[in-house]
């Protein structure tokens, strides 16, 4: 029997090709239909190796998800942006690559972060969901997630809306 271990930790420099390729491999599962193909492919184009190693730098938090030694996830987080949620933290983006999915990999990874959050005494959590991706509003909801905000986002001429969830 072998086992694989899977480990969560922050994201490194040398993360950058593989947070890449696992953003682009998420981003068009869960948006193509949802976000129109030209600006999903130029926000694709936008978000390889090099920003993702300028991203890791930056003061909002970055973490991966490993399976065995492969990068098949990621979340960020931090402080909310929006003082109109009433939250102390959002959770920014929190992706997978398609085929770890439904796996309970994401439950892992969104436990993780606010645990985090709990040990720097942040328990109202905030993240937003563009309204027609249906897998990631049940996934919100299974975890407790109580929508609290409706919002517009402007893309390529599509007015494209959002949802904001709330936890704690």
């Amino acid at each position: 029997m072998s086992t694989q271990v899977v480990s969560i930790r922050r994201a490194r420099e040398q993360d950058a090709g593989t947070l890449s390729e696992v953003f682009d491999a998420a981003w068009r599962e869960a948006y193509q239909g949802i976000i129109p193909g030209v600006a999903l492919d130029r926000m694709l184009a936008r978000r390889g190796p090099r920003w993702w190693r300028s991203t890791v730098g930056r003061n909002r938090p970055l973490v991966v998800l490993e399976v065995g030694e492969a990068v098949v996830g990621y979340v960020s987080y931090g402080r909310c942006r929006d003082r109109a949620l009433r939250a102390d933290g959002e959770i920014d983006e929190i992706y997978l690559a398609p085929t770890y999915q439904g796996l309970g990999y994401g439950t892992r990874l969104f436990r993780a972060v606010r645990n985090d959050f709990a040990d720097r005494d942040v328990n109202r959590v905030a993240v937003w969901s563009l309204a027609e991706n249906g897998r990631a509003r049940d996934f919100y909801e299974r975890l407790g997630g109580r929508a609290i905000a409706e919002a517009t986002d402007r893309i390529a001429g599509a007015n494209l809306a959002k949802v904001a969830y709330l936890f704690g």
